[in-house]
C-alpha cells in the first residue's frame, strides 16, 4: 500500500514540475502587461514588449487551464508498468471522451444546470482506469481478423469506451459530490486560522514519508481550496483561483483568501530551515566545522532559493523524529500567522525566493502584503535557530558533524565529493550495486529530490554506500527505499532505468 501511494504521489510531480516554468511565464507576463503596471512604468507601453508579455501570460495560462489533463497523463506515466507512452495516450483519450460525454449529457438532459467540472478528481479516476486497463491489456492478443488492433493499440480503444460510462456516471454523481466538496471547503474556511494551521501541519508531517503530494492537490485544484468567480467565470481550487486572478487585468485588491494554502511556506523555507542549518552548523565541534560548512551552505541555499527542503529535513528526521514533528508544528503555525496577517502570495511549486519574487514582490504589496513576510521571516529564523540549538544540545541529537565517528563521517563527505567527479552513468552503476544489484531491483522512479526504488530483499541494500555516493539520507519502509540525492535524483533514475532496461 505504501509503495502504491508513493507511486501515486510521485506521479503528480511530473506535471507539477512544469508549473514553475508556466508560473514564470504567467507571473512575468501578467505583471508587466497589467494596466496598473503599465501606468506606473510608461516604458512598458512598447507595442513589441506588450506583445511578448501577453504571449507569455497566455502561454502560462494554457498550462494551468489544462492542468487536470496533465495530471491524468502524469498518473498514467507514473503507474504504467511498461510502454508508458501508450499509457499516456490512453489517459488523454479517456479524459477527453469522459469530459465530452459529461458535457453532452448536461446539454441534453439539463441545459440550464451548472457546468460540471470534475477537475483533478475526474483526472485521477480516468487516469487510474486508463493505466489499469493498460497494465492488463497492453500485450493482449486478438483473433487474426482483428490482429491489427491487438497489443498496445487495444488500450486507447477500450479506454475510450470505458470513458463514456465514466462520463455518464460523473453526470449522475458529481453534482451532489461537488456540493459536498464546496461545503467541505466552506467548513475548512469556517475554521479560520485553525483550519489553516491544520493544513500546514499535516502536509509537512506527511512529507516525512513523501506522501504530502497526496494532500495539497486536493486543496490546490479542487473545491476544497475554495471557489470564486473571476472575470465572470467560476473557478475552483486555490491555485487555479490565484492564477485566474493573476491573469485578470481588472483584478484589484488582495488576492483570494485561498492563498492561505501557500503563503505560510515562505517563512519556513526562506528563513526557518536555513536558520536551522546554521544552528546545526554551530552545533558541530569547531574542529570539524570546516568539513561540513559546504554541506550546510548548499542545502540552506537550496531551501531559500527553490523551496526544496528535503535535503535539510533528512539531516534530522531519522536521528530525532520528534524534532521533525516540532518542525511540522512550526510550519503549521507559519501558515496560521500568514493567514492572520492577510499575506496573499501564491506559488506554482514551492515557497522559495523565486516564487516569492514572482508572486509577491512583482505583484505589489497592495495585492499580496509581501513586505510582512520579511519581519515574520526574521522572527521565524530566530525561532528555528534557537529552538534547534536547544534541542540538539539538550537531547544530544546527532545531526551531521556531531556523531562520535564524524571523523569518519568527514571522510565520507570527502569520498562523496570524489565520487561526484565520476561520470553520471558510472555513478548510476554504483547506485545499482548499492541497492543489491539489478537482480534485487523491482522498480525505479524519482520525484524532485528522492530516488524511489522497490527491492526484493531489503537486507541487500547498502545504506552506508548510498550515503557515500551522495545521498543525504535513506528512508526504508517495507520494501520501498527513498534515497535523497537532491535534484540529481531524476538524472540517476533515468540512467538506472536505461541500464536495467526497465522501460
Amino acid at each position: 500500500m505504501f509503495k502504491q501511494l508513493q507511486k501515486i504521489g510521485k506521479s503528480f510531480m511530473l506535471p507539477i514540475a512544469i508549473l514553475p516554468a508556466a508560473g514564470l511565464l504567467l507571473g512575468i507576463g501578467g505583471a508587466f502587461s497589467n494596466p496598473s503596471t503599465i501606468a506606473a512604468y510608461p516604458f512598458l507601453q512598447n507595442t513589441v514588449a506588450q506583445a511578448i508579455f501577453q504571449i507569455m501570460s497566455s502561454a502560462g495560462s494554457a498550462i494551468f487551464n489544462n492542468l487536470a489533463l496533465l495530471l491524468c497523463i502524469g498518473l498514467c506515466i507514473g503507474l504504467a508498468k511498461a510502454d508508458r507512452g501508450t499509457a499516456a495516450l490512453a489517459g488523454i483519450v479517456g479524459y477527453l471522451v469522459m469530459t465530452a460525454t459529461t458535457s453532452v449529457m448536461l446539454t441534453i438532459f439539463n441545459p440550464k444546470g451548472n457546468a460540471i467540472d470534475t477537475g483533478v478528481i475526474g483526472a485521477l479516476v480516468m487516469g487510474s482506469i486508463a493505466v489499469t486497463l493498460h497494465n492488463r491489456y497492453h500485450n493482449i492478443e486478438l483473433p487474426q481478423a482483428l490482429g491489427f488492433f491487438g497489443g498496445s493499440r487495444f488500450v486507447p480503444i477500450v479506454t475510450s469506451f470505458s470513458a463514456i460510462f465514466v462520463g455518464a456516471l460523473f453526470y449522475l454523481v458529481w453534482p451532489p459530490f461537488q456540493n459536498l466538496l464546496v461545503s467541505a471547503g466552506q467548513g475548512i474556511a469556517s475554521m479560520g486560522v485553525v483550519g489553516t494551521f491544520l493544513y500546514g501541519f499535516l502536509m509537512r508531517l506527511c512529507g516525512a514519508v513523501g506522501l504530502h503530494h497526496m494532500i495539497y492537490p486536493m486543496f490546490w485544484y479542487t473545491q476544497l481550496g475554495g471557489t470564486e468567480t473571476v472575470a465572470g467565470v467560476s473557478i475552483a481550487g486555490a491555485q487555479k483561483i490565484f492564477f485566474a486572478q493573476l491573469a485578470d487585468p481588472n483584478h484589484v485588491g488582495l488576492f483570494t483568501h485561498g492563498t492561505r494554502f501557500f503563503a505560510g511556506r515562505f517563512a519556513t523555507m526562506m528563513f526557518g530551515l536555513p536558520a536551522a542549518c546554521l544552528a546545526m552548523y554551530h552545533s558541530v565541534p569547531k574542529a570539524r566545522q570546516k568539513k561540513f560548512a559546504g554541506l550546510f551552505l548548499g542545502v540552506a541555499l537550496t531551501s531559500f532559493i527553490t523551496g526544496i527542503t528535503e535535503p535539510i529535513e533528512y539531516m534530522f528526521l531519522f536521528v530525532s523524529p520528534l524534532l521533525y514533528v516540532f518542525h511540522s508544528f512550526l510550519d503549521g503555525v507559519s501558515f496560521l500567522v500568514a493567514d492572520l496577517l492577510n499575506i496573499r502570495i501564491g506559488n506554482t511549486f514551492s515557497g522559495g525566493f523565486i516564487d516569492f519574487s514572482l508572486f509577491g514582490i512583482l505583484q505589489g504589496n497592495d495585492r499580496t502584503n509581501w513586505m510582512l513576510v520579511i519581519p515574520v521571516g526574521i522572527v521565524w529564523a530566530c525561532l528555528y535557530y534557537f529552538s534547534f540549538r536547544f534541542f540538539i544540545k539538550k537531547f544530544n541529537i546527532m545531526t551531521p558533524g556531531r556523531a562520535e565517528d564524524d571523523d569518519a563521517s568527514g571522510a565520507t563527505v570527502a569520498t562523496a565529493a570524489a565520487v561526484s567527479k565520476s561520470s553520471v552513468k558510472e555513478k548510476a552503476l554504483q547506485i545499482i550495486a548499492a541497492f543489491g544489484g539489478r537482480e534485487n531491483i523491482e522498480d525505479v522512479d524519482a520525484c524532485i529530490t528522492r530516488l524511489r526504488v522497490s527491492v526484493k530483499n531489503i537486507e541487500q541494500v547498502d545504506n552506508a554506500k548510498l550515503k557515500e555516493l551522495g545521498a543525504t539520507d535513506v528512508l526504508t519502509i517495507g520494501d520501498g527505499i527513498q534515497a535523497v540525492f537532491g535534484t540529481k535524483a531524476v538524472i540517476y533514475k533515468n540512467h538506472i532505468v536505461e541500464i536495467l532496461g526497465l522501460e
